[in-house]
């Protein structure tokens, strides 16, 4: 099974928020998901992002791969670079 790591529009018309999910890459969007890892709200100010940082990892090293926005959002909060030493740095 592929699976993605990916965001789920929530909300009321205008005002948008983002959970972050893991989700079969077949699912819709806003549709089933495996499991909630964290959540974006780009509205507040400053911007609202809370991640499940060991969550996030252990899918990640199971070879989830994010979408393109969470995969920014993720670098931004430095945890590809944690996913990149795990992965290659020394032993």
């Amino acid at each position: 099974m592929a699976t993605k790591i990916r965001m789920k529009r929530m909300g009321s018309k205008r005002k948008p928020f983002y959970r972050i999910v893991v989700a079969d890459s077949r699912a819709p969007r806003d549709g089933r998901f495996i499991e909630e890892v964290g959540y974006y709200n780009p509205l507040k100010e400053p911007v609202e992002l809370k991640l499940e940082e060991e969550t996030i990892l252990d899918w990640l090293k199971k070879g989830a791969q994010p979408s393109d926005t969470v995969r920014n959002l993720l670098t931004s909060r430095g945890i590809m670079k944690q996913l990149h030493e795990a992965k290659y740095g020394k032993k």
